[in-house]
């Protein structure tokens, strides 16, 4: 019996034609269903700012994992629900005989389901509060002290993932960038490295073939800028308006659905704090930093043994799908 074709896993950085390709390898392979690796997409009517596909541009092929939560509750949906979810998209999907195909910006969640994720402790609320009451300058400042390295990796002005750093350091007594050693390169390798030895998977974790679409910074640039006035053409501002005039924004909904990119500076329009022109712009620095954030989640997934990376600065996108099923049927 020959072994089972290994799950395609999409990942490269936004506006880079992720979601392109997946449609066109769902087309190709004729009875595929795409689930969707994105920490924004679950929420219930942000489409056009997480750039969701609608059902028209989804092309009657499936999708998983879009609208999973209100924005108005307040329950974080974690890493670990993500993984919960998909491991049970994967396996209802395989159970009827279709092939999944995950795609997605959120790296974090690729990692985590290539990689297994650490078993790190539960949240504190308590904890969470008196960390919060601190202030975000303080909070930066602790973490600085006691976690460099994560200080180093999560953006200045994030306090969730600031708070749940500090969270792991005071419940454990261990930084969490030691808890993740595990995603760490073997030392001595480098990301143009080829790993002699696979990483270590879950027991029960399907095969997956990691496909990274490679752009130069110079190159996606543009894309994102071209996105952002996509976005405002076809609605984004009227969206965030309906989005915040039902209470998806209100300090009791959820936090995370707040903050998404996009979202977090047309609010800052909507409620005074900013001019439009100004918040569309923010929206462009922001995901610009976000891209390169991304980018820095690739060069550790790169390290992912047999993946296949596509130069999208000299290949041409419709040629991408070929290469793919090309090291597919390897």
């Amino acid at each position: 019996m020959s072994a089972p074709r290994p799950i395609p896993s999409i990942v490269g950085p936004t506006a880079g034609g992720k979601s392109a390709l997946a449609l066109e390898l769902a087309h190709k392979l004729g009875n595929a269903e795409i689930i969707t690796a994105d920490a924004f997409q679950i929420y219930k009517g942000m489409d056009i700012g997480t750039a969701k596909p609608s059902v028209a541009e989804r092309q009657g092929i499936p999708h998983h994992l879009l609208d999973l939560r209100d924005p108005r509750d307040p329950t974080p949906f974690t890493v670990h629900d993500w993984l919960r979810a998909a491991n049970a998209a994967i396996a209802d999907i395989q159970s009827r005989g279709k092939a999944p195909i995950i795609v997605g910006g959120t790296h974090l969640y690729a990692k985590a389901l290539l990689d297994g994720l650490f078993d790190g402790p539960g949240a504190d609320p308590a904890l969470r509060e008196q960390l919060r009451a601190k202030g975000l300058p303080a909070l930066r400042e602790e973490l600085e002290r006691v976690d460099p390295a994560a200080a180093q990796r999560i953006h200045a002005n994030d306090e969730r993932r600031t708070i749940r750093a500090l969270e792991v350091f005071h419940l454990t007594g261990k930084p969490i960038s030691k808890h993740q050693t595990q995603w760490d390169p073997p030392r001595g390798t480098s990301t143009s490295d080829s790993p002699s030895a696979p990483l270590p998977l879950c027991p029960s974790a399907p095969s997956f073939l990691l496909i990274g679409l490679d752009w130069p910074s110079e190159k996606i640039n543009p894309r994102i800028n071209q996105r952002v006035k996509h976005m405002m053409e076809t609605g984004f501002l009227e969206e965030v308006r309906s989005l915040r005039d039902s209470g998806a924004f209100a300090p009791t909904a959820n936090p995370q659905a707040r903050e998404a990119l996009g979202y977090k500076q047309l609010l800052d329009h909507l409620e005074g704090r900013r001019t439009l022109e100004d918040a569309v712009e923010r929206i462009k620095i922001d995901t610009r930093h976000f891209a390169k954030t991304q980018r820095t989640w690739l060069k550790r997934l790169r390290l992912t043994p047999a993946s296949l990376w596509i130069d999208a600065n000299t290949i041409a996108p419709s040629d991408w799908a070929a290469r793919v099923l090309e090291r597919a049927q390897d």
